[in-house]
């Protein structure tokens, strides 16, 4: 299943962001969409049409917040010869670490 990174910086906004992404967070949830919040980014997983309306209305959220300007990075993972989840991801990379 495809996921995508995503990043979205509000510039002009002053030191603190976080109610930036809070609001895109909500835009997330509603979505239904499954997330994870990480200390730097979101990543979520979804269908890619899906994944880039939610993106869209994330990155136009910060505007309508009144950020004057915004940037967004997207970083897309989208595997179709087999079917992954953000889970697996992570389980095999831990599997592959207690191994040694």
């Amino acid at each position: 299943m495809p996921m995508a990174e995503v990043t979205i910086v509000p510039l002009g906004v002053g030191s603190s962001v976080s109610e930036y992404v809070a609001e895109a967070l909500r835009i997330v949830r509603k979505s239904g969409l499954k997330y994870w919040l990480t200390p730097t980014s979101t990543v979520i997983e979804g269908d890619l049409d899906e994944l880039l309306k939610v993106i869209r209305e994330m990155h136009e959220s910060a505007f309508r917040k009144g950020a004057p300007r915004v940037v967004t990075v997207i970083k897309i993972d989208d595997r179709r010869d087999k079917a992954i989840t953000m889970e697996y991801k992570v389980r095999v990379v831990e599997e592959k670490l207690r191994k040694g």
